[in-house]
């Protein structure tokens, strides 16, 4: 059957796939939300969800260092990439040899258009259409709740330091929050900034993310003491940058870090 990924693509996949590769974490927990098991031969090394599949499931790399010669072992009928997570010349190469299916993701419609094509293609439509329903019923009570408007900067990496700016997932989720990213568009999706780019952008909330690097409490008092008078919180990264089922608890967390970054 033929299928459109979401950088319009055309793909040919036998539906259901019967050996799946994915290369992106939140999608690999999305297929496990779908109660596949046998179906997913191979995972990435960030794939940490569900637990029991990242300690038994082939590993074929990262999402950015592929092992072209495990995937050629598992023979797979489906491999599930994203545009922003894997490497260009990795899933071109890939295209060359075995059905891919790209995902491209900057707001909840994007992952919801993921959502439904995936269940789509391994034959879950009706979850597929369930989850998608409640991860909506969700956030609109999200939106409904109180938020206070403040200033904020996400990052996501350190030495150096790095944003999340616009034109991503993150920027798209912060927005649900309430939060106003000061990053500007001409700053990039994320850009690298020092100490004094950040003061310069006057947030009034840091943000700093479990993933990709794994900010600490160390990391809150070390803030405190470059920036006293801003407040600088832990966020969980998954909530932020995870768009398959992981959405579905996304905006209980959510509230409670509003309800921890809202300044009384």
């Amino acid at each position: 059957m033929n299928f459109i990924d979401q950088i319009r693509r055309t793909v040919t996949i036998e539906s259901p796939p019967r050996r799946i590769i994915s290369l992106v974490p939140s999608q690999t927990e999305l297929l496990a939300y779908f109660g596949l098991h046998e179906e997913v031969v191979g995972i990435t090394k960030f794939c940490i969800h569900p637990d029991e599949w990242f300690r038994t499931k082939t590993r074929v790399g990262g999402t950015k260092n592929v092992n072209f010669n495990k995937i050629e072992q598992l023979k797979p009928d489906l491999i599930i990439c994203n545009k922003e997570e894997n490497n260009e010349s990795d899933v071109k190469a890939l295209m060359e040899k075995y059905p891919v299916w790209t995902s491209d993701i900057h707001n909840l419609d994007d992952a919801f258009n993921m959502i439904t094509s995936l269940g789509e293609i391994i034959g879950k439509n009706d979850a597929a259409e369930n989850l998608v329903f409640k991860i909506k019923r969700n956030f609109d009570e999200l939106r409904h709740s109180q938020k206070a408007p403040q200033g904020a900067l996400y990052l996501i990496w350190k030495n150096p330091y790095m944003a999340a700016g616009k034109d991503t997932f993150i920027d798209y989720m912060m927005e649900q929050c309430g939060f106003i990213n000061v990053c500007y568009a001409s700053h990039g999706r994320y850009p690298e900034l020092t100490l004094e780019q950040i003061k310069a952008l006057q947030p009034q909330v840091i943000l700093l993310s479990s993933e990709p690097y794994p900010f600490k409490e160390k990391h809150i008092t070390e803030f405190n003491i470059y920036f006293p008078g801003i407040l600088a919180v832990l966020a969980d990264g998954e909530y932020f940058s995870w768009y398959g089922s992981r959405l579905l608890a996304a905006p209980t967390y959510l509230e409670s870090l509003i309800k921890n970054c809202i300044k009384v």
